[in-house]
């Protein structure tokens, strides 16, 4: 895949084509690094930094409390990881001198030591003696983002400590050298980005042969100079996902985290968006929760504990053929979000933008459920096509969607004499696990009549 054609991925907006690169991506996904979805804990251990990214809520400027985690709490983090099922710790921070090369070399020792968990350092821009002596001590892997590969745009919105002018690029392929598995990713969204600039940062993936890629939305802290600032290229969920996707294409093997950038524009859902369209990894904060307070890197940052398994993690394992899924909406933008939430959960979709293209998907095959928007732009009520659905496959639990519903008393009343087999109402905008979540409840309410 060149440069060209990753751009024109970045300005897709089609449903229909989304969806092809949703499951080439997941396909791929699956074939390269199993269903298995890897836990790996994210312990923030300092929240000083001596940057000024123009973005960050940690950024030198800001007055704020810091803390330093010692070295037992950080432990106390890791036994719990273990505990947890998590194979690797992942220690982040901000540039944070004060994370001495010794210190951070022993506590790399006893990680190893005591737990045996694969270590993960993101500690910023650090000297070859520093990343050297780490790699010594038993550090497995380093993740420093590059954020973008434009040099003008870097240095715009990263400036340079006094009398060392940063490059990271190259100093990814210095951590390579030393023997790292190296990680990386860039911001998606940057003021100043465009697709074209970030088709070249997903090129940079495979020529730097990066081990782990991650990539989350430009999200900028309301007190730092970019707050409110837009580029051209969207930082939302959708263009996330895309790179997600492209990331593993272009590097296949690589592990790739859904980020908690996408959980902060998603709660509850983006998470698992991310794990449909081609990422592996889930990194649950092991921060404790004071700590977790004060690295507010940006507004809204969540950072999941460690809850049970996500419904994406359980629906990769269950694999095969799930149901036959109906999607009924004219909104373009509503369409991509649904194919988004569903791409890599087993189900096959069926997308109709119009009533024509339901009653032809009708014809072909009956729905196991059907997801039916009541307030259609081209004259034909939902409810219409919901008693068409019904005639053609009795049974078929209907998910009605619309910003109306809190006026809808009745969810069995349609203003018609009948009574149609509408399972529940939904509240538009749909989020993507609560449509998961609904399918998977809908499609359980007919398994008893199919047993019999």
């Amino acid at each position: 895949m060149d440069e060209k054609e990753i751009a024109g991925w970045l300005r897709e907006r089609g449903p229909e084509r989304l969806q092809e690169l949703w499951a080439r991506a997941d396909a791929v996904r699956r074939a390269r690094k199993g269903d298995e979805v890897l836990r790996r804990g994210l312990v923030e251990v300092s929240s000083y930094c001596a940057r000024s990214c123009l973005y960050c809520g940690l950024r030198a400027e800001r007055r704020l409390p810091r803390y330093r985690m010692s070295a037992e709490e950080v432990l106390e983090c890791c036994s719990r990881a273990r505990g947890a099922g998590c194979g690797t710790v992942v220690l982040q921070a901000g540039e944070d001198p004060g994370l001495t090369r010794d210190w951070v070399a022993e506590l790399v020792r006893r990680i190893k030591g005591d737990f045996g968990l694969a270590v993960t350092l993101s500690l910023g821009e650090r000297t070859e003696e520093e990343l050297a002596a780490w790699k010594e001590a038993g550090a497995d892997r380093y993740l420093l983002r590059f954020e973008t590969s434009d040099p003008e745009l870097f240095r715009r919105v990263h400036p340079s400590l006094p009398g060392r002018v940063s490059d990271r690029i190259a100093l990814l392929r210095r951590i390579k050298a030393l023997g790292y598995e190296t990680g990386s990713g860039v911001l998606i969204g940057l003021p100043g980005q465009t697709p074209e600039s970030l088709a070249r940062d997903l090129a940079l993936f495979a020529e730097l042969e990066l081990d782990m890629i991650g990539s989350g939305p430009f999200i900028p802290h309301p007190d730092t100079p970019l707050a409110g600032q837009r580029g051209e290229v969207p930082a939302d969920v959708l263009t996330a996902c895309k790179v997600i996707a492209l990331s593993r294409l272009v590097r296949p093997d690589a592990n790739i985290p859904s980020t908690t950038a996408l959980e902060a524009l998603d709660p509850g859902g983006g998470r698992d968006l991310g794990l449909r369209c081609g990422a592996n990894v889930i990194m649950p904060n092991l921060t404790p929760a004071p700590f977790r307070a004060a690295y507010e890197i940006y507004p809204g940052k969540v950072g999941a504990g460690l809850a049970s398994e996500n419904e994406a993690t359980v629906v990769r394992r269950q694999g095969g053929h799930m149901a036959r899924i109906l999607l009924i909406d004219d909104d373009e933008d509503v369409m991509t979000q649904y194919l988004a939430a569903l791409a890599g959960s087993g189900h096959e979709l069926t997308a109709a933008r119009s009533a024509a293209q339901a009653r032809e998907a009708l014809k072909k095959s009956a729905p196991d459920v059907a997801v039916v928007d009541i307030m259609m732009d081209n004259g034909i009520p939902g409810f219409d096509l919901a008693r068409e659905i019904h005639a053609r496959a009795p049974g078929t639990p209907i998910l009605m969607v619309s910003s109306l519903n809190s006026e809808l008393k009745d969810p069995m009343d349609t203003g018609a004499d009948e009574k149609l087999p509408i399972f529940k109402f939904l509240d538009k905008p749909v989020k993507g696990k609560v449509l998961v979540e609904e399918i998977a409840r809908a499609l359980a309410s007919r398994r008893p009549a199919q047993k019999a």
